[in-house]
């Protein structure tokens, strides 16, 4: 799974969350953003240990 799917799939989260809020859905958008928030620091956290893997490949 790469970056875009993770990030793909936090929005799906976000705007599942933006919906069952505004049509009053309190616990499904609590879970959704949770959901949402989790996938997105995976992501980052992903990323940045790609970099750095990236970069010590390159000088060593």
């Amino acid at each position: 799974m790469n970056f875009g799917n993770l990030l793909h799939w936090a929005l799906v989260f976000l705007i599942v969350a933006l919906v069952a809020g505004v049509l009053g859905f309190g616990g499904v958008a609590g879970t959704a953003m949770e959901g949402a928030r989790l996938l997105f620091w995976v992501a980052i956290v992903l990323l940045l240990i790609s970099l750095i893997f990236g970069f010590a490949r390159r000088r060593g």
